[in-house]
Formats: C-alpha cells, structure tokens, sequence
C-alpha cells in the first residue's frame, strides 16, 4: 500500500509540475496484432469510460535507455492486474478496449523513447501515449562501458495507466 502511494506521488510530482506535453495514438493496424503502428498528433478525449487507473515507474541503471525505463513502468503499473470480466464489462471485449498511457520521461532522453517497444506490454486494445517533461536523471555512480553506458546518468520514467472504452 505505502509502495503504491509513493508511486502515485512520485507521478503526480513529476506530471504536474511540468508543462510541456504532446500525445500519439498509437493503434495497431490490425486489432489484437503486435503489426505496424499508426501514430497520429489527435488530442480528442480517447478513453471516455475510466474502469481503473494503475501508476507505475521503471528505471534503467546502465545502458541510459529510456524504452528500458518506460517498457518497466508500464510493466509496474498494470503487473498485479487481471480483469478476466472485460468481455463483460467494455461492450466490444478486448478489441474495444482502450488505454491512455501518461509517461513523464526525462527531457534529455525523450528523443531516444521508442513507443512501439513500450506498446508491447500491453496484450490488448488501441494505446494514446502522452510524453511530458518529468521522470529524474539521477546518478547511478558508476559507468560501465560494458553495459553500454555513455555516462552514470540513470534514467527514471514514471507511468499512469487509464484502461476504459
């Protein structure tokens, strides 16, 4: 529980006290296929129907990998989930289902975010991304050019997961 609050905290910290923002709906070209991703600049309301909200963050030690950071965020925030009643909930089932994904990425390493990698974690339904200035570049005191570090820098991208229709 204390775990979860310090998640949401950190979350809140790092997405509210930053302005600047964009957005990508990333759909597959297929539903329910890990295919080729449309990406657009849409910002309409995606997810009108909220069913829950999990927050999560991911960190990558060495390597400065910010995919690495947000594929573990998104991981930490919907791993402890099972809806098994979707079908039943979200007319439509799985393939209907929708998910606004909120990542607060340091600014330094944005540019280097691969969002079709971070889609991956998620088994069903069409993804918006909204990248903001946030997440920490903290250091991790060592660099070691063995595990493809550049510098000591650490990379921390926090992660707010909408699942609704």
């Amino acid at each position: 529980m204390c775990s979860r609050f310090l998640c949401w905290f950190l979350v809140a910290l790092f997405s509210f006290c930053c302005s600047s923002s964009f957005a990508f709906i990333v759909t597959p070209t297929r539903p329910r296929t890990t295919g080729i991703l449309k990406m657009s600049s849409e910002t309409t309301k995606h997810v009108e129907n909220v069913l829950f909200i999990e927050c999560g963050f991911g960190n990558d030690s060495h390597g400065q990998s910010a995919t690495k950071a947000a594929v573990r965020a998104c991981r930490n925030a919907i791993e402890f989930n099972s809806i098994p009643s979707i079908n039943r909930l979200v007319p439509g089932g799985y393939d209907a289902l929708k998910l606004d994904v909120l990542l607060a990425v340091p600014p330094k390493y944005q540019s280097t975010l691969d969002l079709e990698a971070v889609k991956q974690v998620f088994p069903y339904g069409a993804t918006k991304f909204t990248i903001q200035d946030g997440g920490m570049v903290a250091p991790s005191g060592i660099a070691i050019d063995s595990l493809g570090d550049t510098n000591d820098d650490m990379v921390v991208v926090c992660a707010s997961v909408t699942v609704g229709y």
